[in-house]
């Protein structure tokens, strides 16, 4: 019975390590393909989600089988359930990474717009959200719950880029009245990054449940985290 319940969590372990590793590719060819106007790599982004999306559905029931099958107790249901949470979040960030690409294949990109992006500090939003990413889930694999606590102290990064970008954004679109459309469609990308931050937040806050049992949800903005 034990080593039938140990062969079950490695697969589901594997299979959310593959989900993991196909997200943080999205992401990074998403980034890739709006700082070079890559319209092909866009669309590579688009069709895999459909790969993302199969991940989670399959995650999901191998997890619901194991839970009825061999009702797990302690850290192997907790394991079970952080693993499912975990992975409805990753799926929102590859939907994130998703609508990123599907805008750089329905909009011309000119070197000029490109640069802009580079001005309000795209590319290093980003960047900051792939390492926070990767980050989360170096956490996860080594089971270091110092690590997964300092995830929360980046989110702030993340959010006061976007304050940024927005008060740009909102001057480049007064002075320029044709741009509109195009500053509301990338103020929405920059709302998506930090989107994919919170969900970065919550795979944190999922592998400390998972090795600590301690729920952080609802008490990491009352007081510090040691």
């Amino acid at each position: 019975m034990v080593k039938f319940v140990e062969n079950e969590l490695q697969t589901i372990k594997l299979e959310v390590n593959g989900m993991w590793s196909l997200v943080q590719q999205q992401l990074e060819n998403a980034y890739h393909a709006i700082s070079e106007a890559d319209k092909e790599l866009a669309n590579s982004v688009t069709s895999r989600e459909k790969r993302v999306n199969a991940f989670e559905l399959k995650i999901d029931s191998d997890i619901e089988d194991f839970i009825a099958l061999y009702n797990p107790v302690a850290i192997d249901l907790r394991f079970a359930l952080a693993m499912m949470n975990i992975c409805n979040n990753l799926e929102r960030i590859g939907d994130y990474a998703e609508g990123i690409a599907r805008f750089v294949v329905r909009t011309e990109l000119t070197d000029e717009d490109r640069e802009f992006l580079d001005s309000i500090r795209l590319g290093e939003m980003f960047e900051a959200v792939i390492k926070m990413y990767a980050a989360t889930f170096e956490a996860l694999k080594t089971r270091d719950i110092d690590a997964a606590k300092r995830i929360f102290d980046r989110d702030d990064e993340l959010d006061e880029m976007n304050r940024k970008a927005l008060d740009s954004l909102t001057d480049y679109a007064a002075k320029r009245p044709d741009s509109v459309r195009f500053c509301l469609e990338v103020s929405a990308i920059f709302r998506k990054l930090e989107r994919a931050g919170d969900h970065i937040n919550n795979l944190a806050e999922e592998t400390i449940y998972y090795i600590d049992a301690e729920v952080v949800k609802h008490n990491r903005n009352k007081e510090p985290l040691s």
